[in-house]
């Protein structure tokens, strides 16, 4: 996942922190070194990593700082509102044509993922309630055309095509049929190259004057780190960018790109790709980004994901079976299926407070709730709608059905009690607000609940393996 090696780092300088009663200059000064060496590390410019830490310092040696009575807590904000800042502030929205539709030119280099995020944007676009086109501007790379056919088929958005036609033309055209057959989004998906030449800029300056696009976006792959930024200063100054889609955030890499692209650009990221899926595609917020850097999890994107993932006519169900106390292995089931369409287990952990940072991959078992279905579907219907008469001889047959332990029939039976229990204090009953309004309510609040809320209480002890 990224920035794991840059969150690790920099918990521990704030460790020490934070174990100090009272700091001095040096303290921070040195804090700050530590700081910096772990951005440098995460592939962070070197310019923005000084000028960063430069700014942390000046803050953090303030009166108000020293003389507080959590000073190491304080020093955390200005990270945290600092980070927030070098990534933008706020979260920065597609630009909107007066008159639709809006045209989205989409640029960068071969092999970043141009293709397959023109198609995740345009089905994010769809599922708010627009109708998106998809254009097919690159005609040098062998089965371009085809490639964004296939994925615009998969997303369930037309893709406008000309064949080999001149690119300006295919734009030019592409923007006319979609006044005419109502699309209110175009997305132009043009030719990449091996690495920045003339011959690309100049066709990609001739779309632009000839369309006159709302917006041009990047797209730049997070695993290249700094030659990302680079590339992304030069596609700025040659041709100006209003935004850049980071892609490959959810791999291996240090995360040095989300940090250095809006500083040295100075335009903001607005989506980053999170998955291989073509749903994988989420806003870029700074101020959450920040959070999860600094181990302080993503509520917010976590609850939105999970209402995403949300089936509301089984929420609603659900939410009486509780208020009723009659929560059973089939609604377990129900539940294990929604939060297997939230993602990636290992992603969604990395959001919740207090739990992200102190959990590594190798400790997440993505395979838990396909062992803990293959144990309820071992049961008999009369077992799933009353595990209470689950006996040892019951136990015994279930795990011999499904080829596992009595042991973990048991650890299932528990972790289904805890689950129960739980879940019974979301609700308020009949005429109760809906669950996934009081769970966003509750966590806002107190982002401890969604600890509590996962039944995240200690190794071996939760159906998710760790």
């Amino acid at each position: 996942m990224a920035f794991e090696g840059l969150s690790e780092r920099l918990e521990n300088s704030f460790k020490k922190l934070r174990a100090k009663g009272k700091l001095t200059e040096a303290d921070v000064k040195e804090a700050m070194r530590e700081v910096r060496l772990a951005l440098l590390e995460a592939d962070v410019n070197y310019k923005v990593a000084k000028d960063f830490t430069k700014n942390v310092t000046e803050r953090a040696v303030g009166e108000d700082v020293m003389e507080s009575l959590t000073p190491g807590q304080m020093v955390i904000k200005i990270v945290n509102e600092e980070l927030t800042a070098l990534m933008g502030g706020t979260e920065s929205r597609l630009a909107i044509a007066n008159r639709p539709p809006t045209v989205i030119m989409m640029c960068g280099l071969q092999g970043s993922g141009k293709t397959t995020h023109s198609a995740k944007l345009a089905l994010k676009l769809k599922n708010e309630g627009h109708r998106p086109m998809l254009v097919a501007c690159d005609i040098y790379r062998p089965a371009a055309i085809k490639q964004l056919q296939v994925v615009g088929e998969q997303v369930g958005v037309p893709v406008f095509e000309m064949g080999t036609e001149n690119p300006v033309r295919i734009a030019e055209e592409a923007v006319k049929y979609a006044k005419d057959h109502g699309h209110d989004y175009v997305f132009l998906d043009t030719a990449g190259r091996l690495h920045i030449d003339e011959e690309l800029m100049q066709e990609l300056q001739n779309i632009r004057s000839t369309v006159h696009p709302n917006e041009i976006l990047l797209v730049i792959d997070a695993m290249t780190g700094q030659d990302a930024v680079n590339v992304a200063k030069s596609f700025n100054e040659t041709l100006g960018i209003d935004g850049v889609i980071l892609t490959k955030l959810d791999g291996d890499t240090r995360g040095g790109a989300a940090l250095s692209v809006r500083a040295v650009t100075g335009k903001p990221i607005k989506f980053v790709g999170t998955g291989e899926k073509l749903g994988d595609l989420e806003s870029f917020h700074p101020d959450r980004m920040a959070s999860r850097i600094l181990g302080m999890g993503d509520v917010l994107s976590f609850i939105e994901r999970a209402e995403q993932s949300l089936d509301e006519k089984k929420a609603a169900e659900l939410e009486k079976k509780l208020a009723k106390n009659k929560f059973d292995l089939n609604d377990l089931l129900d539940q294990f299926a929604q939060l297997e369409r939230m993602g990636s287990l290992k992603d969604t952990i990395k959001m919740i407070p207090g739990i992200g940072n102190k959990i590594k991959d190798s400790d997440i078992d993505e395979d838990a709730f396909k062992r803990f279905k293959s144990i309820i579907y071992s049961m008999t219907l009369e077992e799933r709608a009353h595990p209470e008469i689950i006996n040892p001889s019951r136990k015994r047959r279930i795990a011999a059905g499904c080829g596992m332990g009595v042991e973990d029939v048991n650890k299932l039976l528990a972790q289904f009690k805890q689950m129960k229990k739980m879940m019974s204090q979301f609700t308020g009953g009949k005429g109760g607000p809906r669950m996934s309004k009081k769970m966003r309510r509750i966590m806002q609040q107190n982002p401890e609940m969604a600890q509590k809320m996962m039944g995240m209480t200690g190794k071996g002890n939760n159906p998710f393996g760790f």
